[in-house]
């Protein structure tokens, strides 16, 4: 009878283990990149592959970088929401088109309209990887001081505009 207890109390914490996964948000996975220096790059722009923008450049400025590609359904369903916050024209935003092929890049924002400052060119993805992509579309608000203080895994909505991008970039600004 004792020898059935223990792999019974072990499957019942990994039952519960379970559950309790499965309650959570996969949209609110935490960054350990939160209030740490944003990855530094320096990536050829998309509309003047000729020139460069590094981080470096956007030190001291609040910014946003908005990891995007054309192959990307959300990020279609998440464009007018981020022509919103570029409209609002609080801080620049900055694309990161990721593992993408530039012209298609460029046709996308053509026919879309482009909502960004610039984007620049990830093509083998190694810049989203060094700022923790899980995958397209992410958010990142980047504070003056150059450290990542909110992150917004897939599409922005109005509602997660509204609650939680604008604040934090206010909050940043004032």
């Amino acid at each position: 009878m004792n020898r059935f207890i223990m792999p019974l109390v072990i499957f019942a914490l990994m039952v519960g283990l379970l559950g309790y996964g499965l309650s959570l948000d996969p949209k609110k996975v935490p960054s350990p990149l939160i209030d740490k220096a944003a990855p530094a790059f320096s990536l050829a722009m998309l509309d003047a592959p000729q020139k460069q923008l590094s981080t470096a450049d956007m030190m001291g400025q609040v910014w946003v970088l908005n990891v995007w590609a054309s192959w990307c359904v959300s990020c279609r369903d998440e464009h007018e929401v981020i022509t919103r916050l570029a409209r609002e024209n609080l801080v620049a935003v900055i694309g990161l088109n990721y593992k993408d092929d530039p012209g298609e890049a460029e046709r996308w924002l053509r026919q879309f309209g482009n909502p960004y400052a610039t984007s620049v060119i990830d093509r083998d993805g190694r810049v989203g990887i060094d700022w923790g992509v899980y995958g397209v579309p992410e958010t990142f608000v980047i504070g003056a001081d150059g450290a990542i203080k909110y992150k917004h895994i897939g599409p922005v909505t109005n509602e997660s505009l509204e609650a939680e991008v604008l604040p934090v970039i206010r909050e940043l600004l004032s």
